[in-house]
């Protein structure tokens, strides 16, 4: 049969050199015999600066070790890669530094070894014995599978010697001395303990990625080391690292010179387009089944999109172009990798492809950091990422693809290398990488603060007078003062802002300050069971699952759970049905929901409700009377009104943003209430209001009398 996909006769990439770091610091190490890839070969320059791979061929699929395999790795095989691993030459001069400063900063290779041998380096060198050594991740599962591995190499039982916390998910003991936590969990402990005298080590990896809890650790962590230094208690030690960051806007702010950590794992070949694409998603096509057709089956595929509709859709399509047009050659294996994933989901793509078929990972940039997924051998970068960015003088978020930066670009390359030499093919030119921005715009600097500035000011910290790496637009944080004073969280603004005793019980929740607010108001609708449910709910990711395949069986499945009110209760109601069942992976299959996600939620909602009970509020429920549910929400998103126009159209009253009901919501193209109330509005193709609820105007005069103006504003478009 004629293939209906015509790959081009030439190929569009050419090689650059593997070992140029575009002018930040380039590799100097030579690899010696026999290292980086076991067959005691060298690999040698192929003349243009790339790395010439020497050809190792092997019958079947290579079994690099899954995640349940490593389980059960011997210590042997366990010791042997650890000692495999650039970091480990650098052990004594490592330990000898951070002897010497109590800050140090370091930069070494994706794949040197650092994320998980340097906590063990400080382990054996009797760091543990004072204090406790933490790890920071910018996401969760990058904290929980290092902790993993990290066990695994110490021979221990996770949770016991090494353990992770996570928001809701702690899995630590009273022996626990290494502890992987998302950077958001520390700048929690840190309300309790602006010391943070548990721990003597504090390491802040991946810090290029700056996070919002990240860039706030930065100040706080630097400021617990001095008052510690001031008042001669146990020295606090700070170590940051990354593969990318900016050293030297790092070091002015440490007060500290960086280290750079050189040599990596495996080499890795850098590939860019010789021409620029007009599709990236057609040219990334292109090169996966060149690659395919020129490569041993073992070689798998990573290829770095910007969204889940964007990998279900490629998903879609390359196994239907394996499926029709490439029987003369090895099968492939797709997994999609992205946030919303179930968590069985995500754990395929961790496992051995079989005999002769090649895996093939769809990822968003998730898979940038600290994930290593076995077997990858190419990484395929589009060059692309989906950013979100606030506006404080409207409220919007901004939903956007941009282009990555070239750190970004770097990180995404070190994926190839992680198991064995690899290559990283880049469908955008070596130009077009030029005009990149060098570093990611910090999230700070393009973020909603208003949960920073409540947490800050928890610790006795105005914002407007924090040491911040990159101190946020001034604009970004008078509307996050101005929003937490209208939820009646902080008083003088004027002259000393401070918390009010409101405020005090709201920075007790680990939520957005409006869910905390909420939380705080429902005894008064006599709604605290409900509004415990629908808060879990709304903090954890989309519990519905979208099926390309199955999309008119999924859409009837979720109708079951509608309500009449809009999402909100609609939520509420799958929650509850959820909470109901025994058999809960079989029930979510059956009604397409994602089953991590909701197990999530249900977590969330018990310990949300452990802090309820220390508050001493009242737990009551409003029964079928949801119509109480739906004024408590009012108390806290009640800047989220939208009045419905005369061209379908709504308008928002603060912000005066029009928009239209998202497409996922129950009212879509079949309801337009007259007034609405919404989660967020965010911005892609034109402005959409997600997770919306009916509401009367009337209520807002009773609910919030302060703002009862808002009913009354009619405007006509």
């Amino acid at each position: 049969m004629e293939s209906k996909y015509t790959l081009p006769s030439k190929s569009p990439l050419k090689p650059i050199g593997s070992n140029i770091r575009n002018g930040i610091i380039p590799l100097k190490r030579k690899l010696s015999p026999g290292e980086g890839n076991g067959n005691g070969k060298i690999f040698k320059s192929n003349g243009v600066g790339g790395t010439a791979i020497a050809n190792n061929k092997t019958n079947g699929h290579q079994q690099n070790p899954s995640p349940a395999s490593k389980l059960v790795a011997s210590k042997l095989q366990l010791d042997q890669q650890r000692l495999a691993l650039p970091v480990t030459g650098c052990r004594k001069r490592l330990i000898e530094e951070i002897h010497k400063s109590d800050t140090l900063l370091i930069m070494g290779e994706t794949g040197s070894g650092k994320t998980t041998q340097i906590p063990q380096f400080l382990l054996g060198a009797g760091f543990g014995k004072k204090g406790v050594i933490a790890v920071t991740q910018p996401r969760r599962v990058a904290a929980i599978t290092v902790a993993k591995r990290v066990a695994q190499e110490q021979h221990c039982q996770l949770g016991e010697l090494v353990g992770y916390t996570v928001r809701f998910e702690d899995c630590t003991s009273t022996k626990t001395r290494i502890r992987f936590m998302t950077d958001g969990f520390l700048l929690r402990e840190a309300l309790a303990d602006s010391l943070l005298r548990n721990y003597s080590v504090i390491m802040l990896d991946e810090a290029h990625e700056r996070t919002v809890s990240t860039d706030v650790l930065f100040g706080v962590v630097k400021e617990a080391q001095r008052k510690r230094r001031l008042w001669n208690l146990t020295p606090l030690k700070i170590i940051v690292t990354s593969a990318t960051m900016d050293i030297d806007h790092f070091g002015r702010y440490f007060g500290v010179k960086g280290m750079y950590l050189e040599g990596r794992t495996h080499p890795v070949r850098v590939m860019h387009a010789k021409e620029t694409q007009s599709d990236y998603l057609h040219a990334t096509l292109v090169t996966l089944f060149e690659i395919h057709r020129n490569t041993p089956a073992n070689h798998d595929v990573l290829i770095f999109l910007t969204g889940q509709e964007e990998i279900e859709a490629m998903a879609q399509q390359i196994r239907q172009i394996a499926k029709t047009n490439l029987s003369t050659i090895a099968g492939v294996r797709v997994f999609p990798l992205y946030a919303q994933l179930p968590q069985n989901k995500q754990l395929e793509c961790f496992l051995p492809a079989p005999a002769n078929a090649r895996k093939i990972v769809l990822a968003t940039n998730i898979a940038e950091t600290s994930v290593t997924i076995p077997g990858i051998r190419c990484v395929i970068d589009a060059g692309f990422v989906k950013r979100r960015i606030y506006s404080p003088s409207t409220g919007l978020d901004v939903l956007r693809v941009v282009r990555i930066s070239q750190a970004q670009a770097w990180q995404r390359c070190g994926r190839a290398g992680r198991d064995a030499p690899g290559t990283c093919y880049r469908t955008y030119t070596q130009q077009e990488m030029k005009s990149f921005e060098k570093m990611p715009s910090p999230e700070i600097l393009r973020s909603n603060i208003c949960s920073t500035v409540l947490q800050l000011l928890a610790l006795g910290i105005d914002c407007k007078r924090f040491d911040f790496l990159d101190k946020p637009p001034a604009d970004a944080l008078e509307a996050a003062y101005k929003k937490l004073e209208s939820l009646g969280a902080v008083q003088n603004l004027a002259t000393k802002p401070e918390l009010t005793p409101l405020g005090r019980q709201m920075a007790k929740f680990p939520l957005d300050p409006q869910y905390s607010k909420l939380l705080l108001a429902a005894p008064q609708f006599g709604c605290m069971e409900e509004m415990l449910s629908l808060v879990a709910v709304l903090s954890s990711e989309n519990i519905f699952v979208s099926s390309v395949e199955k999309r008119e069986q999924a859409a009837l499945a979720h109708a079951k759970f509608h309500s009449k009110h809009g999402d909100h209760l609609t939520l509420l109601n799958v929650f509850s049905a959820f909470q109901k069942t025994e058999k809960i992976k079989l029930w979510c299959h059956d009604n397409f929901l994602n089953t991590r996600n909701l197990s999530y939620a249900r977590d969330v909602r018990k310990q949300l409700l452990e802090i309820v009970e220390r508050l001493d509020l009242q737990v009551n429920s409003c029964g079928n009377n949801f119509d109480q549910v739906r004024k408590c929400l009012l108390v806290g998103l009640f800047d989220n009104i939208a009045e419905l126009q005369r061209d379908n159209f709504y308008l928002t009253i603060t912000g005066r943003q029009r928009a239209k009901i998202h497409p996922s919501s129950v009212f879509h193209g079949k309801y337009r209430p007259e007034y609405l109330l919404f989660s967020e509005i965010v911005l892609t193709e034109r402005n959409f209001l997600r997770q919306v609820t009916e509401i009367s105007p009337e209520w807002v005069a009773e609910v919030v009398p302060n703002f009862a103006h808002l009913s009354r504003i009619k405007v006509s478009i």
